[in-house]
């Protein structure tokens, strides 16, 4: 069992910036991936980021080159820094974390809403 809490999500204006976080508790089992998708309204839950233990990252290629994910294995942590944000870029953006031998945790998501 892993316990998830998201920060840092809100409103901001088209071209802006906003730092999401996603801090998970402790578990004595082990930390493998961890990630951001989003879901827009009407729309399926789709990837944004992810980052592997070992500091490997994939990215959806809407958001490559504007967002950049980075993560603290130490305090069980992950970031996602979010420059010219879009209105298209407007959803839920939920935290994933993967266990070993149990799986993905998620958390209950932040909205972002890029509007003028």
């Amino acid at each position: 069992q892993v316990y998830i809490e998201e920060s840092g999500g809100g409103l901001v204006q088209p071209g802006g910036s906003l730092r999401l976080s996603c801090a998970a508790s402790k578990s004595i089992f082990r930390i493998n991936t961890m990630g951001w998708y989003r879901q827009a309204p009407g729309k399926q839950r789709d990837l944004v980021a992810t980052t592997t233990r070992d500091g490997s990252t994939n990215y959806a290629d809407s958001v490559k080159g504007r967002f950049t994910i980075s993560r603290d294995n130490a305090k069980n942590t992950v970031y996602l820094q979010m420059n010219s944000l879009k209105p298209e870029d407007t959803a839920v953006y939920y935290c994933q974390v993967n266990l070993d031998y149990r799986g993905d945790y998620w958390g209950k998501g932040t909205l972002v809403t890029v509007s003028s």
